[in-house]
């Protein structure tokens, strides 16, 4: 890979946690960079439709509008993540943003240089001394992320330099053959996709998203199952909650309001599976949000 381009980059973070599950299962899609080291557990992430099991000390490189599919295995530890969102170069306007997500955006919106990692293999194996330093550079940038001291910022983006050095330091020997295409994608990515564009609608079903994919009912929850770890309903019922998270970020709706949007028959269905999804209710997670860094333990 011609490497000159790096010459040029001036990273910005825009948001960094700590991620701790007992039982995780999504589709998520970003409109900027996202660096994932697993700290702790196991998990398949499938990123454009190829498989791969990550571990402890692995990295996660994924570019703007890259879907990422995420299933934590049954290996008796919790999954642990730390995350953080950043873009290659400094824009005052997209510095601004508060979101990740992608759904207000189109891939066209990709500023010119974003897309520079769009080809590199995703995943990076470190050395156990690279752990140690990654996680001390980590915890590090979470701290200067929290404050507002003189340099704070320049600090921030030289660790995010430091981190992306780790990343394609253990890079080297990585076999791009790794992952196999998930078996049934293409079905999956249908589905996935008619859940997207219509999880508001409270009377969708299986059967309408299964003749949308093109298989029968059973065909596709074998399928979900199988490769995914979840049934359609529940993976339906995620889409839900993650738009719900989105505008109650966005502070100008009630509670009532979002469940009705997102398709949910009642607010009493929808606090109950917000609390089961993300462990906390929706009050309790919009009173959360007052900035744009959070640490989940």
């Amino acid at each position: 890979m011609d490497e000159s381009w790096m010459n040029s980059i001036s990273p910005f973070v825009r948001a960094g946690r700590i991620m701790k599950s007992f039982s995780l299962t999504g589709e998520w899609m970003d409109h900027d960079h996202v660096y994932t080291y697993i700290e702790q557990g196991e998990a398949e992430f499938i990123l454009r439709g190829v498989k791969y099991v990550v571990r402890e000390g692995d990295v996660v490189l994924m570019h703007p509008f890259m879907s990422h599919l995420i299933r934590s295995t049954t290996s008796g530890l919790p999954l642990i993540q730390y995350i953080f969102h950043f873009d290659l170069y400094y824009d005052q306007a997209r510095s601004m943003l508060k979101q990740t997500s992608a759904a207000s955006f189109r891939q066209e919106d990709a500023p010119p240089g974003e897309m520079q990692l769009a080809h590199i293999h995703p995943i990076a194996r470190l050395q156990l001394a690279d752990r140690i330093e990654l996680k001390k550079r980590f915890l590090q940038m979470h701290k200067e992320m929290a404050g507002s001291g003189p340099g704070n910022l320049l600090m921030i983006k030289s660790i995010c330099l430091e981190l992306l050095y780790l990343f394609f330091k253990n890079q080297a020997g990585h076999k791009e053959t790794e992952g196999k295409m998930t078996k049934g994608w293409p079905t999956i990515e249908r589905a996935i996709g008619c859940m997207n564009k219509r999880y508001p609608d409270v009377r969708l079903s299986n059967e309408e998203i299964s003749k949308y994919a093109g298989v029968t009912p059973n065909h596709l929850s074998y399928l979900f199952k199988n490769q995914l770890g979840i049934s359609v309903y529940n993976y339906l019922k995620h889409v839900r909650i993650e738009q719900s998270k989105l505008r109650i970020l966005q502070g100008d709706k009630t509670i009532t309001e979002v469940a009705e949007e997102v398709g949910f028959s009642s607010i009493h269905l929808f606090s109950r599976s917000f609390k089961e999804s993300v462990g906390i209710t929706p009050s309790k997670f919009a009173a959360m949000q007052s900035s744009i860094l959070d640490l989940m333990d």
